[in-house]
């Protein structure tokens, strides 16, 4: 990976960690089956790409003769980032849209469902 200009080590350190995370993340998914896991599945995929992005992006720009310009290296360093967030938004949408919902408790005044509440209106005259 000396080609593009990051050393073994810079790339293990980069994409370790979130292999790990996908990993455990895919044997708890396997193991639990949450009502979520679609979306969580997707939540690991899109985190592991961001954590891929700036090795991808290296090997685009070796490949196109175009490193070395600061607009080049801006891209990434919007783009990674938003990446990452969409990742924690779709894990969180996960969690959130797997919590059971409790139904809403009575107030003091609310009647059972199909009874009117109050005193029965008099008929018009």
């Amino acid at each position: 990976m000396e080609l593009i200009g990051m050393p073994w080590v810079a790339i293990v350190r980069t994409l370790g960690p979130p292999l790990v995370v996908g990993a455990v993340g895919a044997i708890v998914l396997a193991r639990r089956r949450p009502p979520g896991a679609r979306l969580m599945w997707g939540a690991l995929a899109v985190q592991l790409a961001a954590a891929a992005l700036p090795v991808a992006w290296l090997l685009v720009q070796v490949g196109a003769g175009v490193g070395g310009h600061s607009a080049v290296g801006l891209v990434m360093i919007l783009l990674q980032p938003a990446v990452e967030a969409l990742a924690w938004l779709m894990a969180v949408a996960a969690v959130a849209g797997a919590v059971p919902r409790r139904p809403r408790a009575a107030a003091a005044g609310d009647a059972p469902a199909g009874v009117a509440a109050g005193p029965a209106a008099a008929p018009p005259d």
